[in-house]
Order: C-alpha cells, then sequence, then structure tokens
C-alpha cells in the first residue's frame, strides 16, 4: 500500500483541527480543502514556431508528472494574425496524488529557489476561493535542465479551494506552507 502524500498527510493532522478551531467548523467536513490545481502556460510565439508547442510540453510534463491538453483560440483576431483553432497554450488540471505531490514541491523547492524571493501576495485571491500566481520561469522546477531548453517561459498557477471567503482560502493555503508575504 502506498504512503499518503507529506502534504495531504499535515492536511489531514494539523490543518483541519487547526481551521476547526478557527473558524469553529462543527464538522470536518465544512473544512475547506484543494480540489484542483491547473498550471498554463500562454504560447503566444506558437503562431511563429511550431517547436515551441513542443518544447513547453515537454517542460510541463516533466514538471508535473502529467501531460498537458492544448488550448485553441476560440476567436480570430486580425491584429494578431490569430485563427480560430490555432493552438495558443498548453494547460495541466491536477488533483489528488499528484496534486499534493506538485504544491509539496512548488512550496519547498521551486519557491525557495526563485531569485530574490520574499513570499508571495497574499491578496491574489478572486473572491471564491481560488488563489493565481504567476512565475516568471521554469527554470525554478529542479526537473527542467538548464541546458535543454530553447526559451524561459513563465507560467500560471491556480490553486482552487472549496473555501467560501478568501480569509479561509487564505489561512488553509498558509497552513499547508504556502510562504505568504507578511501583512
Amino acid at each position: 500500500m502506498s504512503r499518503m502524500p507529506r502534504l495531504k498527510e499535515r492536511f489531514v493532522t494539523e490543518v483541519i483541527p487547526a481551521m476547526q478551531r478557527e473558524f469553529g467548523y462543527d464538522n470536518v467536513m465544512r473544512v475547506p480543502r484543494v480540489t484542483k490545481v491547473v498550471v498554463n502556460i500562454g504560447l503566444g510565439e506558437a503562431l511563429e514556431n511550431a517547436k515551441a508547442l513542443d518544447a513547453a510540453t515537454k517542460d510541463l510534463t516533466s514538471i508535473t508528472g502529467q501531460k498537458p491538453i492544448i488550448t485553441r483560440a476560440k476567436k480570430s483576431i486580425a491584429t494578431f494574425r490569430l485563427r480560430a483553432g490555432n493552438p495558443i497554450g498548453l494547460k495541466v488540471t491536477l488533483r489528488g496524488r499528484r496534486m499534493y505531490d506538485f504544491l509539496d514541491r512548488l512550496f519547498n523547492v521551486a519557491f525557495p529557489r526563485v531569485r530574490d524571493f520574499r513570499g508571495i501576495s497574499p491578496d491574489s485571491f478572486d473572491g471564491r476561493g481560488s488563489y493565481t500566481l504567476g512565475m516568471r520561469e521554469q527554470l525554478v522546477w529542479p526537473e527542467i535542465d538548464y541546458d535543454s531548453i530553447d526559451k524561459v517561459r513563465g507560467m500560471e498557477l491556480t490553486i482552487v479551494t472549496t473555501a467560501k471567503t478568501d480569509d479561509e482560502a487564505r489561512q488553509l493555503l498558509r497552513l499547508l506552507g504556502m510562504p505568504f508575504t507578511k501583512d
């Protein structure tokens, strides 16, 4: 039998009791939890450079452990030379064990490798308990070999929770280990 991911174990043993104390949840099932993490790379350059899509797919697959899907343009925009259906990005949705392993590596490996890292903003919540942050480069992940990349690409991470308010979601992520800047 495989072990529970380290972050999930922390959620069950530390986060749930702390959230119940702080917010007065009478039932364990009312405690907010992380439901999914969506990792997105926008590839505007894929219109001119077809190899950019392959390189970004390779990077995203090695970072997340899951094959990304190609996002396509919904509308044609003449000024950007964009036609409906053109590939313009990649997206991976992580749930369950892969999600917890990814968040663990994000908090404990990737963030400490960011140059001049002082924590992330506690204000990027959407009002419904989801948090979105952008990363400027994929090199902070240990799975990416510096010599094998063709171009430094950023990515957007969205952490979706079941929290009803931003305060609940902020406290949930803080207890899980998200390095927020001090308010």
